[in-house]
């Protein structure tokens, strides 16, 4: 009888990639810590242009997406394949607590996408007053117009949100 053993195939750069991406994706912080610690690639994007830490925030994971902010991922360095920041996303699906890390971490409250669009304007469009708030607490500029000329008090009134386009003046 002979005592051989295979050794275990190892994953790959693009294997821990994948799996990182799986893990952010879901919120479990210790599979994250230890992917970023086998190498996987904070800033790289999936597929779909998703960094790791747009999806950790897309997803509502404050602690994961803190945990990314601590291994180095740059809020502004986290776009969507639109161009969307991390802050942006968490504008339109609602996560306060998200937003204000964001912020605190150096999240620009003007940055715009591609189509011009602000994180203010998101929270106006899906009707998240309390991100909204924050983001006029921490200096959003509303006068700021995307590139079909809409601010935030105009994408309100297009909206029908007399109350929040009231509050936008």
């Amino acid at each position: 009888m002979t005592d051989s053993f295979a050794t275990p195939a190892l994953p790959d750069s693009a294997q821990i990639q994948s799996l990182f991406f799986d893990a952010v994706r879901i919120g479990d912080d210790q599979a994250v810590g230890a992917l970023l610690r086998a190498g996987a690639d904070i800033e790289g994007a999936d597929a779909r242009g998703y960094t790791a830490l747009v999806l950790s925030s897309y997803n509502g994971h404050l602690s994961t997406t803190a945990l990314l902010l601590d291994a180095g991922a740059r809020p502004e360095g986290a776009t969507d394949a639109q161009g969307n920041s991390a802050l942006m996303g968490v504008a339109f699906k609602g996560y306060p607590d998200i937003a204000r890390l964001l912020i605190d971490r150096g999240a620009d409250v003007n940055y715009q996408n591609r189509a011009g669009q602000t994180a203010a304007m998101m929270a106006t469009l899906f009707n998240q007053a309390a991100i909204l708030d924050l983001l006029i607490e921490r200096g959003a500029d509303l006068g700021i117009a995307d590139a079909a000329g809409n601010t935030a008090q105009r994408l309100a009134l297009m909206q029908g949100n007399a109350a929040l386009a009231a509050r936008l003046s």
